[in-house]
């Protein structure tokens, strides 16, 4: 099952009952806006007990256009890496 941000938004103003649906809203927007922020200027997003997120640097490589064979190089880019916490590994497993 998927939570879309909508889902997440119902389950914080339904946890805490001193919020109405906006300020939940904006509890998850600003969330996410400081999530995205501190990943675009290149720190690590440290959220204990749930994982690590960070930005690796990808160097330029050979590909293969997968429809016509054709060789390609694919530019550098940075992409978002996640390795969840312990406590997490261990609850997705059942210990």
């Amino acid at each position: 099952m998927t939570i879309t941000k909508a889902d997440l938004v119902h389950r914080v103003y339904k946890n805490h009952h001193d919020l109405t649906k906006p300020q939940a809203s904006d509890a998850v927007e600003a969330f996410l806006r400081l999530s995205k922020n501190t990943l675009i200027n290149g720190s690590d997003l440290l959220l204990t007990g749930f994982g690590k997120f960070n930005i690796r640097d990808k160097k330029p490589r050979r590909g293969r256009n997968p429809q016509t064979g054709d060789d390609l190089i694919l530019s550098a880019r940075r992409v978002v890496t996640f390795k969840p916490s312990g406590i997490l590994r261990d609850k997705i497993n059942g210990e």
